[in-house]
Order: structure tokens, then sequence, then C-alpha cells
């Protein structure tokens, strides 16, 4: 069996729909934001608050120079959370019993509006995101973004863990074949799939 499992939050955890997101951020004025906004990785003012270049105080001053209006943090939050559809609780109580005999990962390109959130007792379930993962690595926090390898290797190095030993359950085509490259086993669900079974399986098969 796999002792290491490393997940994906956006599509594999969370349950996102591009469009709500988009509608949210023109809602608050930004009228282009369809350019800037992708499921797996954004561009713009949106990658730097992803990619750790800008903080909160300056995507916050970005977002209000490109709608011309003042905007408050819970606004903007509520746009890119208006991005996450639906936490399935099923899902997060399989990793709460794989933790018993596997160590648990997350590695997301994520930003700090959304994990404001998730890392709070507002997350599904009433436990924060971090309660279900031995460590979680975010993209604005390392200063890099998948598929980038050398964001992986900075999570094997500081984990130790061993990628021919662990299973990577992420919905990016791009990131998955990064991760297969390092040596990743890898599952690549569907965008709201129930990955728990295909997941179950491939633990129990060496190889």
């Amino acid at each position: 069996m796999k002792n290491t499992i490393v997940f994906d939050f956006g599509g594999v955890i969370a349950d996102l729909d591009i469009r709500k997101a988009i509608a949210a951020f023109k809602s608050l004025g930004i009228a282009d934001v369809e350019k800037y906004l992708d499921p797996y990785l954004q561009s713009g003012p949106f990658l730097e608050i992803e990619n750790g270049k800008t903080d909160i105080a300056g995507f916050m001053a970005m977002m209000q120079e490109l709608s011309g209006r003042e905007l408050s943090f819970r606004q903007v939050q509520e746009a890119w959370l208006a991005f996450i559809t639906g936490i399935n609780r099923e899902k997060l109580d399989y990793i709460s019993e794989l933790r018993k005999r596997c160590r648990t990962y997350l590695l997301s390109n994520t930003n700090p509006f959304i994990m404001d959130w998730a890392c709070s007792s507002q997350f599904p379930g009433g436990k924060p995101l971090d309660a279900y993962f031995d460590k979680m690595y975010f993209s604005y926090r390392i200063g890099l973004t998948k598929p980038d390898p050398e964001i992986f290797r900075q999570m094997i190095r500081d984990s130790g863990m061993i990628p021919e030993e662990t299973l990577f359950v992420e919905d990016g085509t791009a990131n998955i074949l990064t991760a297969r490259r390092l040596g990743f086993k890898t599952y690549q669900p569907a965008n709201g799939e129930d990955w728990r079974n295909a997941v179950t399986t491939i633990l129990e098969n060496r190889g």
C-alpha cells in the first residue's frame, strides 16, 4: 500500500464552477474578468495573488482600480468563494479515515481569500481544512504555482515523501503530467467526481 497521498483542493475536494466566479466578479464591476480567471491557473492580478507576488491589500487595490469603486474584503472573498459550488463531507470523512494509515497532504494553487474561509470553523463539517492533513502547501505561500515542478520539489523536500510511494490526486492535466515526470502515481478525477472508490483501489494495489 502506498503510504502517502497528496490531494488538490479545487476540483477534487471542492466542486468548482468558474461561471459563478465570473458572474460574482462582474457584479463587483470587474467587466473583463474572463481574461483573468481559469479553473487551473489564473492570469494578471488573479495570478499574482495565487503565486504570492501580491498580498490581500495589493489585490484589493487592483480590484478597486479595475472596478472603479470601493470594495470590502468580504465582497472580494465572496466573489472568490463563488468558484466553490460544494464540499462533499463524505470525501472529508474519507480523508480522515485515510490519516489513520497514510500521511495526507494538500497541494493547491489557491489564495488567502479562499483559505481564510477554508481554514476556519466556517468550513463545511465544522472543522478547518487543515484538520484533515499532515501539512498543506499553498501556492501563494510558496511563491510558485503548479504545474511548475519546483513547487512539487519543495513539497517533497519539506515532507520527506517519496514520489514513487505517493499517490497524487489532481484534476488538472498539466499538473498530473508534471507529477508523473517526478515519479508520482496519479489519479485524475473529473470536477465533482466521487473518487473515493478509485483512490481506495489504487492505494490497495502496489506499483
